[in-house]
């Protein structure tokens, strides 16, 4: 019987104790209790997209994250209004409480202002907060986009293993420049014998174009025997049209 049930984890930066607001909560009295709360609250929220809630209608009191992490009411009581004070913890209008760092913690990035501007998307029905800057990166930063191509590459990745478990057939491997062109062995080995002096070139051609557009295909094979198709084509000689070309010395 496969497992379909849905993990979620987070992932930590090397430098995340030394960043401002946790060394100015753990040097707080009782703040390494604090910043064990902080953790548990994050891992609480990554199923609900950083909000702190039980379910859909039922959003977490201070007695009921007490409860879940162990502490007592007074102490979480206490290290929520100073998660507030430090900006880690949002108050929503619906009365949940979201952890304003969340996105900071999944994926790596080489541009953290991007990382807080795809946080701050997603928190506008919530708080319905003014749009800060673009939408989308301009061509010439499409190599410094890479909250996008983390996020989708680990989408597909998870869509992959989830397939796997379903149907009982290996999950396909990812290929290209960005690591987001997915292939099952059988797709490569084809692409190898039918493109042979072009595969990779495709494959990298495919990983750039889904990197800098956020394009995505239901078959990435396809897309690339469908490129190589009308490649072929344009480099097809044109029937029906005379040759009025002549070489040196001759005339029409």
């Amino acid at each position: 019987m496969s497992d379909n049930r849905k993990y979620y984890y987070l992932k930590l930066k090397e430098n995340y104790f030394d960043e401002d607001a946790i060394v100015l909560l753990e040097s707080m009295q009782d703040g390494i209790l604090y910043s064990n709360i902080l953790l548990k609250l994050y891992l609480k929220s990554l199923k609900n997209g950083g909000k702190l809630q039980l379910d859909e209608n039922i959003p977490y009191t201070a007695q009921m994250i007490a409860t879940i992490t162990r502490q007592q009411v007074g102490t979480v009581e206490r290290a929520l209004q100073i998660f507030m004070k430090l900006g880690l913890v949002e108050p929503l209008p619906s009365g949940a409480l979201y952890m304003s760092n969340i996105e900071l913690l999944i994926g790596q990035s080489s541009t953290e202002g991007e990382r807080k501007r795809r946080a701050r998307l997603a928190l506008q029905e919530q708080k319905a907060l003014p749009k800060a800057g673009a939408d989308k990166c301009p061509p010439y930063q499409a190599d410094i986009c890479p909250p996008e191509i983390e996020i989708e590459k680990e989408i597909e990745i998870e869509k992959e293993r989830e397939r796997e478990l379903d149907t009982g057939q290996p999950a396909r491997a990812t290929y290209g420049r960005y690591e987001n062109v997915l292939l099952s062995q059988s797709e490569l080995d084809g692409l190898k014998a039918d493109l042979p002096d072009k595969w990779n070139y495709y494959i990298d051609r495919l990983s750039c174009h889904i990197a800098s557009s956020g394009k995505r295909y239901k078959s990435h094979a396809a897309t690339i025997y469908k490129w190589a198709q009308e490649d072929a084509a344009k480099k097809a000689p044109k029937k029906g049209i005379p040759d009025y070309s002549c070489k040196e010395g001759e005339s029409l």
